[in-house]
């Protein structure tokens, strides 16, 4: 049984892991390093050293976190964390076999994310004073976001020496520090333009001057500055949807899948690491593919024509 010294060196090794070799950012370290953190309690006051678990303990584990109150998805997220800690023990050699290959998460119950459509995503745009000194720069954002399929993150990271204008493509720093190429439409380099020459008369600050979203100080933008701003729009456009800046990374991949395009290129070109993460969207589609079957189909036409006023 490892002594409390080299389990503080395990957790170590596999902090500097994450942090090195996976290029998590702080946040996302921090959560995982709570759920290992978790877990390590359980084992202490079980007497279980962490390189003998077996499955069965780990279930107990996740039994007694279940038994707190805390939800499913919540549990699952812990359970998530807990895998991507014994996947290193193994990769660094602590073992020789991984006891959490056969741990089962908690069923989840479906949940799609808000889309907008098209029109809505104008009537955004539309709700945007272009007479104000951020106009045409919200506009930039709002078309990026939608034409790109960004995370909010790598928009407010996205720098000038990205931009292929001419190639029409942006090159993106996504999740764990992975690049990937992403097409941009004429329309929201259209939209760049009119904001590069507002951008083109400011004074930024030094060490900013390749971000290509800055507020009027000339410093880039924050995830909270951009969330308040779209938020504001849809209130004032009359969109009733709860909508984030991640609801437009959504839409852009909606209309990419009702328009025709293939699961595996909307997996690139959002940056996921797994297909199954962009399967979500294929739920969304069968959705939209519904309403439309009962909306057009000659036989529930002729049904609802033939239903009397008040028939249910």
């Amino acid at each position: 049984m490892e002594t409390g010294k080299n389990s503080r060196d395990i957790v170590s090794r596999y902090r500097r892991y994450l942090k090195l070799e996976k290029g998590y950012s702080p946040n996302t370290l921090d959560a995982y390093m709570r759920d290992v953190d978790k877990l390590l309690r359980y084992l202490a006051g079980e007497n279980i050293a962490v390189s003998d678990v077996k499955l069965e303990q780990l279930e107990h584990f996740a039994a007694s976190i279940s038994d707190l109150g805390i939800g499913a998805r919540s549990l699952a997220r812990i359970l998530s964390g807990v895998r991507q800690f014994y996947r290193f023990l193994v990769l660094d050699g602590y073992m020789e076999s991984d006891p959490t290959e056969l741990l089962e998460s908690p069923k989840l119950p479906a949940h799609l994310p808000e889309v907008l459509s098209t029109a809505e995503v104008d009537l955004l745009e539309q709700a945007i004073d272009l007479s104000k000194w951020e106009g045409h720069r919200n506009r930039a954002i709002i078309e990026v976001l939608f034409s790109c399929g960004l995370r909010v993150s790598e928009l407010t990271s996205l720098k000038l020496s990205n931009l292929y204008v001419e190639d029409q493509y942006v090159r993106v720093m996504g999740k764990g520090s992975k690049e990937r190429l992403v097409p941009i439409s004429p329309r929201a380099l259209e939209e760049l333009g009119y904001w590069f020459m507002d951008r083109n008369v400011m004074k930024i600050k030094p060490g900013e001057e390749d971000y290509v979203f800055l507020n009027r100080r000339g410093h880039h933008l924050t995830r909270t500055m951009i969330l308040i701003m779209i938020k504001r729009y849809a209130l004032d456009a009359g969109i009733k949807k709860t909508i984030s800046p991640h609801t437009l990374r959504h839409s852009f991949a909606t209309s990419l899948l009702e328009g025709g395009a293939d699961l595996r290129a909307i997996q690139a070109m959002l940056g996921h690491e797994s297909i199954g993460t962009t399967e979500i969207y294929t739920h969304i589609d069968t959705t939209t593919l519904r309403q439309e079957i009962l909306e057009h189909h000659p036989r529930n036409i002729r049904y609802n024509a033939e239903r009397q006023p008040g028939e249910e």
